[in-house]
């Protein structure tokens, strides 16, 4: 009977496991197609941003070339694009800089699904917001967590956007914002005692820093 009992729950530990393992492979799938869906998106917003800047070049040459040819001394007005700004030459309007409510540029920095948790993350993110970006890097450089590494990296990546979009040197940028949104959570389980199966939860997150060129606190 004892030997029975024992056959018996062992088998279950083992179906248990197997679920376990099952389930958190389904998981994984899930993340991964989430991971795929959203380098999808950024690919198309590539895609469509491209296509808008080829539909402004043409405008453009058609423009130029309407301008070039007179029609029986009667000047053909130049085909306008739905939404573009009219000036007096002629000449487009070139969209300038994000800028706050201040008039001030807006540079921004976005790491998706990194590995860390939202809630370590904020910690680190509560020390940066509000100061130059020299010494944010110092305190990140001297913090003793392993998000402040992910984090540097953000900064650096925001910094690099300041200097070849907008000419804006290191020396003028403070850090406006700095959050942290939650991101999917992968779930793990370990097996534990009679049989049972623990869940682990490995969180992610999505950080964003917003650089600005003003003065603030």
């Amino acid at each position: 009977m004892a030997e029975r009992k024992r056959k018996t729950e062992q088998a279950e530990t083992e179906a248990k496991a197997a679920a376990a393992k099952e389930q958190a492979a389904a998981e994984e799938a899930r993340v991964e197609a989430d991971e795929a869906r959203a380098q999808a998106d950024d690919g198309q917003a590539q895609a469509d941003e491209d296509q808008a800047q080829a539909d402004e070049a043409q405008a453009e040459t058609d423009e130029g070339q309407a301008d070039a040819k007179p029609a029986g001394g009667e000047k053909r007005a130049a085909p306008r694009r739905r939404g573009s700004a009219e000036t007096g030459s002629g000449s487009r309007a070139k969209r300038g800089a994000p800028r706050s409510a201040d008039g001030d540029v807006v540079v921004r920095a976005r790491a998706r699904y990194v590995r860390s948790a939202p809630r370590k993350a904020r910690l680190v993110m509560d020390h940066i917001r509000g100061r130059p970006v020299e010494q944010a890097r110092a305190m990140l450089t001297h913090t003793p967590r392993a998000v402040s590494g992910d984090i540097l990296k953000l900064l650096d990546s925001a910094i690099a956007n300041a200097e070849s979009n907008f000419e804006l040197g290191a020396d003028e940028l403070r850090v406006r914002r700095a959050y942290v949104d939650e991101g999917p959570i992968i779930k793990r389980y370990r097996p534990r005692a009679l049989g049972r199966a623990t869940r682990i939860n490995k969180r992610t997150s999505h950080m964003t820093i917003e650089l600005t060129s003003g003065e603030g606190r």
